[in-house]
């Protein structure tokens, strides 16, 4: 593992751990934040032996989102800004998954929502914008958050910057999973581990037809498929799936 100022990143068994650590600032994000995170990004998105994602926090906060006290400092040199991390995390073609433990706010919220797999907390979880109340705007609200719930509860969680519980991110289909918090990080795990039983490449296509098709027809939707479909027939873990399938076993994915 290994522990920078503010998270702690690790790869094991294939899986990537970010987690968030300034609890004592209820892991608000700041310039070092920020910068140790774009690192974290960067690794997962270019190691192949990173086939999984999971973000994580300590303490009783997932995020309070931007640390307003720490606004305007200098930034390390290389620091994604906050709309560049919400696009690229959006890109990394690999299974993401979130264990939201607490609050989860604004851009906290952000880095949540531009994950694939969303697990909250029963108890603890909660998500909101508040800008509204801080005399400011936001980026994940109108740019993220509309384009997962229905316009008209967005625009009120915008308006009032109201909190909701997990069961009510469960409803509205914000979040995948609630479960109870002692359970959080095991379930992310046992996700991320079901996950692992299937081969990495495909899902990595998968995702980039997904995500890069929302904006084409369907015609041309259907067309990258097909252009992904051949290249991933021809990797080896095509190859072996189809064979372990004729002999019966179990495949033996390598990523390749």
């Amino acid at each position: 593992m290994t522990k920078n100022e503010t998270i702690e990143y690790e790869v094991k068994d294939h899986i990537a751990y970010i987690t968030l650590n300034r609890p004592e600032k209820k892991n608000a994000i700041n310039p070092q934040m920020r910068y140790e995170l774009t690192q974290a990004l960067i690794d997962i998105k270019e190691n192949p032996e990173v086939w999984i994602a999971i973000l994580r926090a300590n303490g009783d906060a997932f995020s309070s989102g931007h640390d307003l006290i720490e606004h305007g400092l200098p930034e390390p040199k290389g620091t994604m800004s906050t709309m560049d991390m919400y696009i690229y995390l959006q890109r990394i073609w690999k299974p993401t998954i979130v264990a939201i433990n607490g609050l989860c706010l604004a851009q906290g919220a952000g880095l949540a929502l531009s994950c694939d797999i969303r697990i909250a907390s029963r108890e603890k979880a909660l998500f909101g914008w508040p800008q509204s109340k801080r005399g400011i705007g936001s980026i994940s609200a109108p740019c993220i958050l509309s384009t997962l719930i229905p316009l008209n509860i967005a625009l009120e969680l915008m308006y009032t910057g109201d909190l909701i519980n997990a069961d009510q991110a469960l409803r509205l289909n914000l979040v995948n999973k609630v479960v109870p918090h002692e359970q959080l990080w095991q379930e992310a795990d046992n996700f991320a581990y079901r996950i692992l039983q299937n081969a990495p490449i495909p899902m990595r296509n998968m995702k980039e037809v997904a995500i890069r098709g929302m904006q084409m027809s369907l015609e041309n939707r259907i067309h990258l498929a097909l252009l992904h479909f051949m290249k991933i027939s021809l990797s080896e873990d095509a190859k072996e799936g189809m064979q372990a399938f004729k002999e019966k076993r179990e495949p033996v994915w390598k990523g390749r």
